[in-house]
């Protein structure tokens, strides 16, 4: 391996080949020069590029991720640098899981790309136009991620020399753009619909179109959006899980909603590490991860209306008469969770053990325990009693896209681009109508939408994308690229009184579990203000979010200091 390599090893901007630390590989070893002389070398490239580290999306691990960034998540009294509003240049996440790892993929995307030549005449011209187009989609997966967070970016193709790779600069994300879809085009046009059998989840046809549609709709492409979703939504590949809970078990391997996904394995040591998801109560759980009562508010009534405007809406009974997805998100209280009932309760100071069937003490109220969850919400989705086992470590499925964010993809590029119509109504009820357990025709069985206003339209697929997608890591870039961020994220993350004030103030009165119905805005947002100002709830942190720079990134300072040409991004 040439040296100029392992010092590229060490750059965020600059990763060309797979060298991970810095000692020569022997002889004996693979390099850059050697490696890639035959389909066996080409096809363990390629597989590289599905690793968990280029694909940083998480679902509650690496300290909550993508959802600990948003209104959707909170860890007791701490904040993470977006909630907080600390970010720096030196950040780690943002500096070794987004910017590193993206340009470890793009460099060795395009060594592969440099070297596919060397197939010619050993394998099918086809086969060598699918590996390219495998690629390629990695590729532009990359640059879209790095794109959207750090707006302009480096931009190269073709493996460079040193002195090269520290003169460039950063490339204009407009100028960008076009060549990430010229790449998912490519891909589109020369990938299978889909695979017979594969060790992983490989990119398809299907993916790219996704892809396109996604990067589109963060640029605000809405024509290409809603183009790319729907040559997807007619491939007639994918469908919807039939029932929402069991889409996100651990059990679920596959599914004809899976869009591109990526396996996860106990015994391979892919997993989440979930101890701080699991209830007080089940034998070394924290339970210390809450989604918040913001977005506990956001899921509307059975008639389709929010909580404030719903007669059905009962707020010392909130789960009653929800939308069925609530209770599948959050343990709903004096419910069976990971073996006992859950209940929050102060006063519940005894739980039920399902499996002996006696009465323990209740480690889930904070009338036992002080750390017991701040605002009484545990999350449910995907969990089960399978993540007892396994020493706290659970496999389900790495969900980067599935068909229902096609679907409210496609919508949601038809509402912004003022093209209403039945189709966009439809997508819409179809992800409704499934949470339901009916088809989207049967309209009386569901609150089915109905409305063509554009502004009412862009309410209820906000709304829609907010409690389909909770705890899957799309929250925080819908709000960035919303620009709602600046309200959601200056907001407190509000929780119960502690034990003493909440038996006088709440429980005594009559008024658990909320003690009024918050008001909802038109981006279904709870505003919990008037509630505090009475003494009600609690204030447990204060979010902040400054709308002068963090809607991007900054760049990473290490990178800029070992390259004169690359420029900051505003106010870091």
């Amino acid at each position: 391996m040439k040296i100029k390599d392992i010092v590229i090893a060490v750059s965020a901007v600059f990763m060309l080949n797979a060298c991970n630390d810095l000692n020569l590989n022997p002889l004996s070893e693979g390099s850059t020069e050697s490696w890639y002389s035959s389909e066996t070398e080409i096809q363990m490239s390629i597989n590289d590029l599905y690793r968990d580290p280029f694909w940083p999306l998480t679902q509650a691990n690496g300290g909550g991720g993508d959802d600990a960034w948003t209104d959707d998540w909170m860890y007791r009294e701490a904040l993470t640098p977006v909630t907080g509003g600390t970010i720096t240049s030196e950040w780690s996440v943002a500096n070794t899981k987004y910017w590193l790892n993206s340009y470890k993929a793009i460099g060795r995307c395009n060594t592969i790309l440099s070297n596919l030549d060397r197939l010619s005449g050993k394998v099918f011209d086809q086969t060598i136009t699918r590996y390219e187009a495998e690629v390629r989609f990695v590729r532009a997966c990359q640059y879209a991620k790095l794109v959207f967070y750090f707006g302009d970016a480096v931009f190269y193709t073709e493996p460079m020399e040193l002195d090269e790779a520290f003169s460039l600069g950063r490339t204009s994300k407009s100028a960008i753009l076009p060549e990430i879809y010229k790449d998912l085009d490519f891909a589109a046009e020369h990938l299978p619909a889909s695979y017979s059998a594969s060790a992983i989840q490989r990119a398809t046809k299907g993916a790219a179109y996704a892809m396109k549609a996604r990067a589109a709709l963060c640029e605000g492409d809405y024509t290409t959006a809603k183009t790319a979703a729907k040559a997807c939504i007619d491939l007639g590949v994918y469908k919807l899980h039939p029932d929402f809970a069991s889409l996100f078990l651990t059990s679920t391997k596959q599914s004809d909603e899976f869009v591109f996904v990526l396996p996860r394995s106990v015994e391979f040591k892919l997993t989440l590490s979930i101890q701080d998801v699991v209830p007080r109560n089940a034998s070394g759980g924290w339970g210390a991860w809450s989604p918040t009562w913001d977005l506990f508010c956001a899921f509307p009534c059975t008639d389709g209306l929010p909580i404030d405007e719903s007669p059905l809406f009962d707020p010392h009974n909130p789960f009653r008469n929800r939308d069925p997805r609530c209770s599948e998100t959050f343990v709903e209280f004096n419910t069976p969770h990971m073996g006992f009932i859950y209940q929050p309760h102060p006063d519940s100071l005894q739980a039920l053990n399902l499996s002996t069937g006696k009465w323990q003490t209740n480690n889930d109220s904070r009338g036992n325990a002080q750390f017991a969850s701040f605002n009484g919400m545990l999350w449910k989705k995907g969990v089960d009693n399978t993540w007892l086992l396994n020493n706290w470590q659970v496999d389900p499925a790495k969900l980067i896209l599935r068909y229902a964010d096609v679907l409210l993809m496609y919508a949601e590029a038809k509402i912004e681009s003022n093209d209403i119509d039945q189709s966009a109504l439809d997508a819409i009820n179809q992800v409704r109508a499934r949470a339901y357990g009916v088809n989207y025709t049967q309209t009386d069985k569901y609150p089915a939408v109905t409305t063509t206003n554009q502004a009412q339209l862009r309410t209820v697929i906000r709304t829609e994308r907010r409690i389909e997608f909770a705890f899957e890591g799309r929250r925080y870039m819908d709000i960035i690229r919303w620009r709602i961020a600046e309200k959601v994220l200056n907001q407190p993350n509000y929780g119960m009184l502690d034990p003493a004030a909440l038996r006088e103030k709440v429980v005594k009165p009559g008024l658990w579990f909320f003690p009024e119905t918050p008001p909802i805005d038109e981006d279904g947002v709870a505003d919990f203000t008037a509630m505090y100002n009475k003494g009600l709830i609690k204030k447990i942190t204060q979010r902040v979010f400054d709308k002068n720079r963090q809607y991007l990134w900054p760049i990473p300072a290490k990178d800029i200091l070992i390259n004169s040409n690359l420029t900051q991004n505003p106010n870091y």
